[in-house]
C-alpha cells in the first residue's frame, strides 16, 4: 500500500481540526475531527463540498434545534429528525451531505439542557471548524497536479499500446498476455478520462493561464480519443490474427509498412508536445509515411480475389485497414492540434519526469 498525498493530508486535516478546537476550548472537538476527512481530490471540488456542507449542516441544526424546542430528543424523535433531514437534502440535490447533516443533527440532539441553543450553537461551530480545516489543507499542503499525472497517463499507456502493436503486426508475442494486457490497457484510458476531468476542473487565475489551459485540454482530449483508437486497433489485430496470417505477403508487408509509420508518428507527437523532439518545419514531407490511399487500394485490389463470395476473411481484413486507417486520422488530427498549440505556446509545456505516481 502506497502512502499518497491524499491519505497524508487527511491526517494533517484531522490533527488541525482537532488543535483548533481544543485551541477555541470546544467541549467536543471529536467532531470537528470527524468533518475533517472530507478531503477532495482538487482545490475546485473542495470549494464546492464546503459549500455544500455549509448547506447540509445549517439544515441539520436548524432541524435539530425545531424538533427539540416542539417534541423533545427522544429516540424515536431523533429517528423522525433523520428522516425529515434526509428527504430536505434530497430535495435540495445535497446528497453527499446527508451524511454529515446527521453527525449535525444527532450531535446538537443528544444532550439538550437549560442552555440548548448556546450548546448547539458550538456544536455547529464545532463541526464547521473541522470542514473548514480540511478545505484550507487541501488548499495549501501539495496542492494536486493533474496535468502531470494525466500526461505520464497517457504516454505510459501509448508506449504499451504501440509496443504491442509492433509485435501483434510482427506475430511475435504471447497470445493470452496480450489479451490480459487489453484489459489492462481498457483501464487505464478509464484513469486517463478521469485524470482529465480532475485537471479540467481545476481554475486559472489569469486570462493567459487560462487561454493556455483551454487549448491545452483540447489536446489532451484528442491524446486520449488517438490513444483509445490505437487500442481499438490492436483489439482488431489481436481478434483477427488468424486473417493477418492469410494476407498475400505483399499486402501484410504493406499493412506492416504503414502501421509502423502511424506508431512512429504517434510517438514523436508525444514528445514533440513538451518538446523533446523540435517541430518539423512546414515543408517536411511528413505525409510520404501515412500513405492511407496505398493501403486501401491494396485492400480493393485484394477483395477482388472474393468478388461474389461470402468470405468472412474479407469482412474482417476490411475491419483492420479501416481501424488502421481511422487510428491515422486521429494521429493527424492530433499532429494539427500540438502545431497549432506550439504556434501560441512555444516551449510553454515543461513537465518533469518526477512524481509519476498519483495521490
Amino acid at each position: 500500500m502506497r502512502l499518497g498525498a491524499r491519505i497524508l493530508k487527511t491526517g494533517i486535516a484531522i490533527v488541525l481540526s482537532l488543535y483548533l478546537a481544543k485551541l477555541v476550548h470546544s467541549p467536543s472537538p471529536v467532531f470537528a475531527a470527524i468533518a475533517a476527512i472530507l478531503i477532495q481530490p482538487t482545490i475546485y471540488r473542495s470549494y464546492l463540498t464546503i459549500i455544500e456542507q455549509i448547506q447540509g449542516n445549517i439544515i441539520g441544526a436548524l432541524f435539530a434545534v425545531i424538533f427539540v424546542l416542539l417534541i423533545g430528543n427522544h429516540f424515536i424523535v431523533i429517528g423522525l429528525a433523520a428522516i425529515v433531514v434526509i428527504i430536505i437534502n434530497l430535495k435540495l440535490k445535497l446528497d453527499k451531505t446527508i451524511g454529515l447533516s446527521l453527525v449535525t443533527m444527532i450531535s446538537i440532539m443528544e444532550t439538550p439542557g437549560g442552555n440548548f441553543i448556546q450548546f448547539a450553537e458550538i456544536r455547529f461551530s464545532t463541526i464547521m471548524l473541522g470542514v473548514f480545516s480540511a478545505f484550507i489543507v487541501n488548499l495549501v499542503f501539495m496542492p494536486p497536479k493533474y496535468e502531470k499525472k494525466l500526461y505520464f497517463q497517457i504516454a505510459d499507456t501509448v508506449e504499451e499500446i504501440i509496443r504491442w502493436l509492433r509485435l501483434s503486426i510482427r506475430h511475435d508475442y504471447d497470445h493470452h498476455q496480450l489479451k490480459t494486457d487489453i484489459h489492462t490497457l481498457k483501464e487505464n484510458i478509464h484513469t486517463m478520462e478521469q485524470f482529465y476531468s480532475l485537471y479540467k476542473e481545476e481554475r486559472s487565475y489569469f486570462k493567459k493561464a487560462k487561454l493556455e489551459k483551454s487549448r491545452k485540454l483540447v489536446v489532451y482530449r484528442q491524446m486520449i480519443v488517438t490513444a483509445r483508437k490505437a487500442l481499438d486497433t490492436l483489439k482488431r489485430l489481436h481478434r483477427f490474427e488468424n486473417e493477418m496470417l492469410q494476407l498475400p505477403e505483399n499486402f501484410k508487408q504493406s499493412v506492416q509498412e504503414q502501421l509502423d509509420c502511424f506508431i512512429y508518428h504517434h510517438e514523436q507527437l508525444m514528445l514533440r508536445f513538451i518538446g523533446k523532439v523540435p517541430i518539423p518545419p512546414a515543408s517536411s514531407e511528413t505525409g510520404i509515411c501515412l500513405n492511407k490511399k496505398e493501403l486501401f487500394d491494396l485492400f480493393l485490389v485484394h477483395q477482388r480475389e472474393f468478388v461474389g463470395e461470402n468470405n468472412p476473411h474479407l469482412f474482417h481484413t476490411m475491419q483492420i485497414v479501416a481501424s488502421i486507417i481511422d487510428y491515422s486520422e486521429q494521429i493527424e488530427h492530433l499532429d494539427i492540434l500540438i502545431t497549432s498549440f506550439h504556434s501560441y505556446h512555444q516551449n510553454e509545456v515543461s513537465i518533469e519526469e518526477e512524481n509519476r505516481s498519483g495521490s
